[in-house]
């Protein structure tokens, strides 16, 4: 009879993964901001991050490729992300130093493709009423984003969500991964 194993995830972060407090300037986008906004079309052949994020949101906010800073916060409203469902778009803004996204709602291969590439999209209800420019901290761990005094509620993402986030996205959380026997499994 062969061994039952059990997967066991390695304890190790990623360094890229969001800290549990962030402090960054608030970049405001609408409702329905697709991947062609994010990374225009004619972009995707490159693949490293850095070099996408010169080239993210050209076109549609040239100001944000040369201003955007490690810790910076993407705040938008519905549906952030739709459109074609290409993993460049996350990869551009996390190049760009961008670890965290909240919107009211986001497309849902967007969703996904953000947590595997290591950043971290947090759903926002109250995120039409956030400013662009604005100073904002994010706490992760008590789910508020805090601007001049307003805090903002933020709804929590699933813990096995998170840890793929904190690993540095789907490849090196999988990579983290290893069967191991269990006590039980051994006397069996």
């Amino acid at each position: 009879m062969p061994r039952k194993t059990k997967v066991v995830r390695a304890t190790e972060k990623g360094k890229e993964s969001p800290q549990a407090i962030l402090h960054g300037r608030i970049w405001r986008f609408g409702n329905d901001v697709d991947t062609d906004a994010i990374i225009p079309g004619r972009f995707l052949t490159l693949y490293d991050p850095g070099e996408l994020a010169k080239h993210a949101f050209e076109g549609t906010r040239d100001d944000f490729a040369g201003g955007a800073r490690e810790g910076d916060l993407i705040v938008a409203g519905r549906n952030f992300g739709c459109g074609s469902s290409r993993e460049h778009a996350p990869l551009a803004l996390k190049g760009a130093g961008i670890r965290v996204i909240l919107a009211e709602s986001f497309a849902r291969i967007f969703y996904r493709n953000a947590i595997n590439s290591g950043m971290l999209p947090l759903v926002c209800p109250g995120a039409r009423e956030i400013r662009d420019g604005q100073a904002g901290e994010l706490d992760l761990e008590r789910g508020v984003l805090a601007i001049g005094g307003k805090r903002y509620e933020i709804e929590p993402v699933p813990v096995f969500l998170r840890e793929i986030v904190d690993a540095g996205g789907l490849v090196e959380y999988a990579r983290g991964i290893s069967e191991v026997t269990t006590c039980r499994d051994a006397t069996t």
